[in-house]
């Protein structure tokens, strides 16, 4: 008879809590999380508060999709299937982060509304700062910084997001920002005043264990 392994797997108590490692580097642990189409600047905007929080004292990691897909997602495809794996696996990672005190900033497309939500799911009350990084699809498509606007719409990119592949736009995100209207520097001053003092007690990430 086959045994299943996975009906074996037992979580280990932490005899260290995320409270207590938070504590010691005296933040608030967090997930910021930039979600948007190609082109509409989140890894600009990710990479410019990821420094500004740094210099602040604060330690923080940066996740981008691209540098996940060359390592941890490098066995995904683009279908809707290795995007929700894609995600799912990113926000595994964000929550053994945040456990571990830091400030995470992930930059995402994560086009679908379902896989921010599970992902949010994953965070205790006000570690999870969903950010809209907006802007209209002519803009994106008049910046295209790496050329895949023009490669999807010559039919050298299938299920791009934004032209064949959909983008669900949150509802009710902590922060929207339409980038056709907001300088970089301007997206990332409104990004620091809405997360407001990072510093201050910790809040226990969901499924922490702790030590009887």
């Amino acid at each position: 008879m086959e045994t299943s392994y996975a009906n074996n797997v037992v979580p280990t108590a932490a005899l260290v809590t995320g409270t207590s490692r938070a504590s010691m580097k005296q933040q608030r642990p967090m997930v910021i999380w930039l979600t948007g189409i190609s082109g509409a600047g989140k890894s600009t905007l990710a990479c410019l508060l990821d420094r500004e929080l740094h210099i602040r004292g604060f330690h923080t990691f940066l996740l981008d999709g691209d540098n996940l897909r060359l390592g941890l997602n490098h066995d995904l495809d683009f279908s809707d299937a290795g995007r929700h794996e894609s995600i799912r696996r990113a926000a595994e990672v964000s929550r053994l982060m945040v456990d571990a005190g830091l400030i995470v900033i992930a930059s995402f497309i994560s086009p679908f509304r379902a896989d921010r939500d599970a992902a949010r799911a994953l965070f205790g009350i006000g570690q999870f700062f969903e950010v809209h990084v907006d802007a209209p699809l002519e803009v994106v498509e008049a910046r295209d910084p790496k050329g895949l606007y023009r490669k999807a719409r010559e039919g050298a990119l299938a299920k791009f997001t934004g032209i064949d592949s959909p983008y669900e736009p949150p509802i009710d995100p902590e922060l929207r920002l339409n980038t056709s209207k907001i300088t970089p520097e301007g997206a990332l001053g409104r990004i620091l005043v809405a997360l407001g003092s990072l510093k201050g007690d910790a809040v226990e990430t969901r499924g922490t264990m702790l030590c009887a």
